[in-house]
């Protein structure tokens, strides 16, 4: 369970990623029944660094924190100049002794730097993906990705993506309800499916000739217990199935198929952790044909069981 929160800000940090890190788990909200963390940023001496957007920033501390920390996360920073061997040291340390640790966009070089990211899958911001792969090649590099985890290391893709991971952490670690209204106080999608691919490619403009998909996206999230095709939402789509297959892709950075399915899989998770339904009923409801197919796309994208899920975060659900 994450207790406490170091976050090592370099020189030149970037703001808004450490603006994340500091909303989520730096915001004390235990008044409404959110979990609190120790939160403490650290510099790799205890002084102040110089932010990228030119003013300076006062740390808590020195490293001495992260060694005890739960969770260390390193916002992104403007690149030049070697990453002191301490905060390379500290962050070695932390995932030695099963810590997370967390490098939100650019900081995925300093994870590399640190060794971190040998035979581990990962993501950084796509304008740096090659440049990562080319520095660590034996790092698996998902440049498609929002988020990767890896055991317990976590990379994010650029910017924005850092919620995406923070709320993934959220969702692990205190269950889908409890990362769903965080997203809501934040004011943000408590999960998004797709990949980077969305926004290094120009997206479709909505025209009359080329309307968006929003409104069969909201057509199925509001039906994803019936079964559907790709020829079904092309025509409600008004496209024929090769156009609206490409189309898909094109605005969500992947297949009906894919995107669908992970749909089912989140209403599932929100089902077992809200009600008692049977698995079988809970696979009924969210759209898999039966409780195996359930359980098989659920322990590939869940990484456990759906019983076993239910019995992890059932009791952690809040009252009303």
């Amino acid at each position: 369970m994450i207790r406490s929160v170091a976050v090592i800000a370099l020189d030149r940090v970037a703001v808004f990623e450490l603006g994340v890190l500091t909303e989520v788990f730096g915001t004390d909200r235990t008044d409404d029944d959110f979990p609190g963390y120790r939160f403490t940023v650290c510099t790799a001496d205890g002084d102040p660094v110089r932010t990228a957007s030119g003013f300076g920033l006062t740390p808590h501390a020195d490293l001495a924190p992260v060694d005890d920390a739960d969770l260390v996360a390193v916002p992104a920073y403007t690149q030049g100049g070697e990453v002191p061997e301490a905060v390379l040291a500290a962050l070695r340390r932390a995932a030695d002794r099963g810590a997370y640790v967390f490098s939100v966009c650019s900081a995925a070089f300093v994870l590399g730097a640190a060794g971190l990211l040998d035979g581990r899958e990962c993501t950084t911001h796509w304008k740096y993906a090659d440049e990562l792969q080319r520095r660590h090649p034996s790092a698996r590099v998902r440049c498609n990705s929002l988020y990767v985890a890896d055991g317990p290391v976590l990379t994010s893709a650029g910017t924005a993506a850092g919620i995406d991971a923070c709320l993934h952490l959220v969702r692990q670690e205190h269950g889908s309800v409890t990362a769903t209204r965080l997203a809501r106080r934040m004011v943000v999608p408590p999960h998004r499916d797709g990949g980077q691919s969305q926004y290094v490619e120009a997206p479709i403009p909505a025209t009359p000739d080329a309307p968006t998909l929003e409104p069969v996206l909201s057509w199925l999230v509001g039906h994803l217990d019936r079964p559907t095709t790709v020829d079904e939402l092309a025509a409600r789509a008004g496209m024929s199935p090769r156009t609206f297959a490409r189309r898909f892709r094109a605005e969500t950075g992947t297949t009906p198929h894919d995107w669908l399915t992970n749909q089912r899989v989140l209403l599932a998770r929100r089902l077992l952790e809200e009600t008692r339904l049977s698995v079988e009923s809970v696979a009924g409801r969210s759209g898999f044909p039966d409780a195996a197919a359930l359980r098989h796309h659920f322990a590939r994208r869940v990484g456990t069981t759906p019983q076993g899920y239910r019995t992890t975060f059932r009791d952690r659900v809040p009252t009303a």
